[in-house]
């Protein structure tokens, strides 16, 4: 990992998460989330599907219930109140225009300042990425272009009273780093939690690391990288 500049978080004040899956945000990005909040930041999740489809030997139908009252206690790990669950279908997640509409509804909704959202790499930085969350990836990527053009998804305003709305960045989590994110032990210990929340989701995983060496793992590599003690390493794409 090549040196991190710090990115500077003094303007994030309304965030937006979108993701495909439950615990997606758990692996790091959680921890610049507890940052925020701590701060007095807003944060929103999206996710675009419950995660019924995550446990093999699980009936779906007692899955997603699961695994959306474990997203429900990790959201309170790092004091997110306003989680949204798309219920689209696990697994099949498909790009296309009903889900760019999707999420820049609820963009227009939430009006972020700041939109987060997980690597669209075929190959990512832990091998090959999953189907849904390079779809979720690239339709946030999108959305947040739909989002801010009047004349595109013109229904959400006609019809909803939205208005355009732009953001101000985009932070990618799992892709190469080109910034960190300082963290305190409070934001780990936080972060390190959230991701305990899924318990029956890990317990379901073959050889999952511990939750605790497994985050300290990640932000003590980018900490490193950005001269600091702890950091997560992010893309950020100015808009």
């Amino acid at each position: 990992m090549a040196d991190l500049e710090l990115f500077d978080d003094s303007g994030v004040h309304t965030v937006l998460c979108v993701v495909a899956h439950p615990d997606d945000m758990e692996y790091g990005g959680s921890a610049a989330v507890a940052r925020w909040t701590r701060r007095g930041a807003t944060v929103s999740y999206l996710l675009l599907t419950a995660g019924e489809a995550g446990i093999r030997d699980r009936d779906p139908s007692d899955v997603g219930p699961l695994r959306r009252g474990e997203q429900e206690a990790a959201c309170r790990a790092v004091g997110v109140t306003d989680l949204r669950v798309l219920d689209l279908p696990d697994g099949t997640l498909q790009y296309g225009l009903d889900l760019r509409r999707r999420i820049a509804r609820v963009i227009r909704e939430v009006r972020p300042d700041t939109m987060a959202t997980i690597d669209w790499s075929v190959e990512a930085g832990w091998g090959l990425n999953q189907a849904d969350h390079r779809v979720a990836g690239m339709a946030a990527l999108d959305a947040l272009r739909d989002a801010d053009n009047p004349w595109v998804f013109r229904e959400l305003l006609e019809d909803e009273g939205l208005e355009a709305w732009g953001a101000e960045r985009l932070l990618v989590t799992g892709a190469q780093p080109d910034h960190a994110i300082e963290l305190s032990e409070e934001d780990i210990t936080a972060a390190v939690e959230s991701l305990r929340c899924h318990e029956q989701y890990l317990a379901a995983l073959d050889g999952h690391p511990d939750p605790h060496e497994m985050i300290t793992g990640m932000i003590e590599g980018a900490g490193r990288a950005a001269g600091v003690d702890h950091a997560l390493g992010v893309r950020v794409f100015p808009l």
